[in-house]
């Protein structure tokens, strides 16, 4: 490998260009560059014939609203399944109450953690836009069977009056868990894809963009509220006064035609190529790295880094990122052993892009696990929430009772009336006193939203108690349960969209899917993190007959496993203001790099550090 030159030297030959220059007047070519410059991305995004997308017929919020209508009519199919699907596994399947809880929160709980698989896919094969076609259509096929066995007496056990019931067969089980299945299935590769395809329909480089992108996330939120709105509303009364398969089979509907409006939004589309899979990169930073070190390669001031010698990284799509001095023991796989080597084997040789790619997906992994204990809070909402609601007085006035699914809608209201405001009030006000164009950063509103869920549950523990010692706790109105449903709602616009702006923000070009998988991920995790505490909870107070959590919740103490879920959302904040205190993001570690030189070798490019 020779030395050739040095980038940036007014010694390097440029010769080789002046042939297509002089072509040009030079005006003319000034007028051509500004031209392109405005109107063409910079992201690398392609428009549907393959060509880099233009700023004036793609993108933006031309293409925006045809994927917030496919969140929509997903969001809508999922929290009609997920908010009573405890009371069609209790009062359909006849399953107990606890067993039929657990099931629900195991299902959410698998949904999103295949967001983890579904971003693989996208990433390293599909692309964003043909995952969510796909997975779109392997959500809808998983709606039809459960509209069929909703549908089909022999694909359900006999109705009951008087218990104990027949239990469901093992094939009427499996045909409903295979239906469940494939809408896990579906929502894991639709969820980690659909934020972050919308996110690039904006260029990051584009300072008219870049306010609209944060935008999109805020009502992008809004549009996940109102599809859940729809759906634990309409739907679940549906589900009670038409019959299960009326309830199931209208958003079978709706889905099946969000993927043609999906479809039909294609032209206005910018499409990011698939980049490889960044699990194979991650696998190849570390073996390396470790095979370097127990081969006694040091890592110092003068040690030379390779990087390729293009205006791209070796990453398909992606840009070069600049060297951190964080987790120094990664950089030994970018350390040139031999220089005779095959630089293009990256299971001997590493890029610096590479390797900085792996270190800002290890950075967001503190705030992601500290992040986890809300979501355990959040899956109280389709489970042990609705379950005190369908025993409490719902009557809205004389004639209208609210179903017990539909009392979620306190927690929707709030959302949508909060991200507006939110956005078109709170956000100004902060910016003018923070500075910050957000108003506050990415990470203050995730602690805000942990904050409020201290509360949330504290109050649901304190309403299940006053209800619990009521004479007649079944005359007891559902709205003593607002302030619990209202309170995990404000928790969740802060910390929700906090969380995607910050997975997306930190995210390198190459992980911008994986990185919204992971924070999906950590709601699935929640879900059947709530699972393990239900059971332990059950087992260590004396189990289904004596214990806090029974199948009798006039008889449970259901506030007593409230205050246990308090108790970790508090320890939790206090571990997270610690990790966010901490925190040093993309833009912090690189604000910590040695000065550099680097030098052209041949195909490959190594970085020297020099002394601070």
């Amino acid at each position: 490998m020779q030395r050739i030159g040095l980038v940036g030297d007014e010694r390097f030959d440029q010769s080789f260009m002046q042939p297509s220059l002089e072509k040009f007047p030079q005006e003319e070519l000034h007028q051509t560059e500004e031209s392109m410059a405005t109107t063409l991305v910079s992201n690398g995004c392609v428009d549907i014939r393959g060509r880099i997308a233009d700023k004036r017929t793609t993108g933006g919020w031309k293409a925006a609203p045809f994927i917030i209508v496919n969140e929509v009519a997903e969001r809508l199919a999922f929290y009609a399944i997920a908010v009573n699907m405890v009371a069609y596994l209790v009062f359909q399947m006849h399953q107990s109450l606890p067993d039929a809880a657990t099931h629900v929160t195991d299902w959410i709980g698998a949904a999103f953690v295949l967001t983890l698989f579904g971003a693989f896919c996208a990433d390293a094969y599909l692309g964003r836009f043909k995952t969510i076609i796909i997975f779109s259509c392997i959500y809808a096929v998983g709606m039809v069977l459960l509209t069929l066995s909703a549908s089909i007496d022999s694909l359900r056990p006999p109705q009951c009056k008087v218990r104990p019931c027949p239990k469901a067969t093992g094939g009427q089980t499996w045909f409903l868990y295979g239906a469940l299945a494939l809408i896990a299935l579906g929502t894991g590769g639709i969820k980690p894809c659909v934020s972050t395809f919308g996110a690039d329909q904006f260029d990051e480089a584009d300072i008219k963009e870049v306010p609209k992108k944060y935008a999109f996330f805020n009502w992008f939120f809004l549009a996940i509220n109102m599809g859940a709105m729809f759906g634990i509303t309409v739907f679940v009364y549906i589900q009670d006064n038409k019959g299960w398969a009326w309830g199931f089979g209208l958003p079978t509907g709706a889905m099946v035609i969000s993927i043609v409006i999906l479809v039909a939004g294609i032209p206005f589309y910018r499409f990011q190529e698939p980049m490889g899979s960044p699990f194979t990169r991650f696998v190849q930073v570390m073996w390396t790295s470790v095979r370097n070190h127990l081969h006694g390669v040091q890592v110092g001031h003068q040690t030379e880094l390779y990087e390729v010698n293009t205006n791209e990284s070796d990453i398909k799509g992606a840009q070069k990122l600049s060297h951190t001095i964080q987790y120094s023991f990664l950089d030994k796989a970018a350390v040139v052993t031999d220089p005779e080597a095959d630089t293009r084997n990256r299971w001997r040789l590493c890029t610096v892009t590479q390797v900085e790619e792996f270190k800002s997906f290890i950075r967001i992994l503190p705030v992601w696990a500290s992040t986890i204990a809300l979501s355990i809070s959040f899956a109280q909402l389709s489970t042990f929430f609705i379950s005190q609601a369908s025993i409490m007085d719902r009557k809205l006035g004389s004639n209208f009772i609210i179903p017990a699914g539909s009392v979620p809608i306190f927690s929707v209201i709030n959302a949508l009336i909060l991200v507006p405001i939110y956005e078109k009030v709170i956000v100004p006000i902060l910016r003018k006193r923070t500075g910050h164009s957000r108003g506050i950063t990415s990470l203050q509103r995730i602690g805000v939203g942990l904050f409020i869920s201290i509360f949330a549950v504290a109050s649901a523990a304190l309403v299940e108690k006053k209800r619990r010692h009521s004479p007649n706790p079944s005359d007891m109105s559902v709205f003593w349960l607002f302030p619990q449903f209202f309170l995990i709602g404000s928790a969740e616009v802060f910390s929700y969209v906090g969380q995607l702006e910050f997975f997306y923000d930190e995210a390198t070009g190459g992980t911008r899917s994986i990185s919204s998988a992971m924070f999906l991920s950590e709601i699935g995790i929640g879900s059947w993190l709530s699972t393990a505490i239900v059971k332990i909870t059950e087992r260590a107070t004396g189990g289904e007959e004596k214990g806090w959590l029974r199948n009798n919740l006039n008889l449970s103490k259901l506030d007593y496993f409230y205050w246990v879920l308090t108790s970790i959302n508090a320890v939790n904040l206090a571990v997270y203001v610690w990790i966010a205190v901490l925190y040093k993001g993309r833009g912090g570690a690189a604000r910590s790099v040695r000065s550099e030189s680097v030098f052209e070798m041949g195909d490959g490019a190594l970085l020297e550090k020099e002394d601070d």
